[in-house]
């Protein structure tokens, strides 16, 4: 073998190891590559995963908070309509109680009573509407009985807007004591509206007599 051709196997014997060199590092290379791309691809799958699983919640959450407030909607509007419903009962229980007129003149009696002993004044009105002032006018003397000896007490000669029951002043109507149906009612209105909370039963309500003395 000549000289030259001992050169050309040389060069080619080292073109081959550089070229096996660059398989070599181009196949690293790809497989870097290949590997970047499937970490990025892994990485943008989980992202989109948890992106997905945040939306998923998110709306389930929406839809959890729409269904409450719906719910709660509903529960306010149930309790307004029993509120409703109670005080219609209550103002036909009212009614059918005026009309028996030995126990609702005990009623008027209990109230006027009870004023004249909160109320620190010797002269007090007591104030009705227009039927319930020709009923105590007819008892008055009964009425006169059931308060205390050093109270002047006189009827008012001018009805007042009001379903039943009386309102009872100081002469200089500075103080007064609200024993109207309304008054009363207004009193239990919190009352009435939490037994219905603790409730929300069709059984009945536990509303307490308001008409009580």
């Amino acid at each position: 073998m000549t000289q030259a051709q001992d050169l050309e196997q040389a060069i080619l014997a080292r073109a081959e190891r550089l070229a096996q060199e660059y398989r070599e590092r181009g196949q690293r290379s790809r497989d870097a590559i290949l590997r970047e791309a499937a970490s990025k691809l892994r990485l943008r799958e989980e992202r989109e995963d948890s992106i997905a699983k945040a939306l998923g919640e998110r709306t389930f959450r929406q839809r959890v908070q729409a269904q409450e407030i719906k719910m709660q909607s509903d529960l306010d509007r149930t309790r307004w309509n029993l509120v409703r419903n109670v005080e219609a009962r209550l103002t036909e229980k009212m009614l059918a109680h005026t009309e028996n007129e030995p126990a609702y003149l005990e009623t008027l009696s209990g109230f006027i009573r009870a004023a004249a002993e909160e109320i620190e004044h010797h002269e007090l009105r007591v104030h009705a509407n227009a039927r319930d002032l020709k009923r105590l006018q007819s008892h008055w003397e009964r009425i006169l009985a059931v308060v205390p000896d050093q109270v002047q007490l006189k009827l008012a000669e001018d009805p007042i807007n009001t379903l039943a029951g009386v309102l009872i002043s100081s002469a200089d109507e500075r103080i007064r004591v609200d024993n109207t149906f309304e008054g009363r009612l207004a009193r239990l209105g919190t009352r009435v509206q939490q037994t219905i909370l603790e409730r929300l039963l069709p059984s009945g309500f536990d509303t307490g007599n308001i008409f009580g003395g």
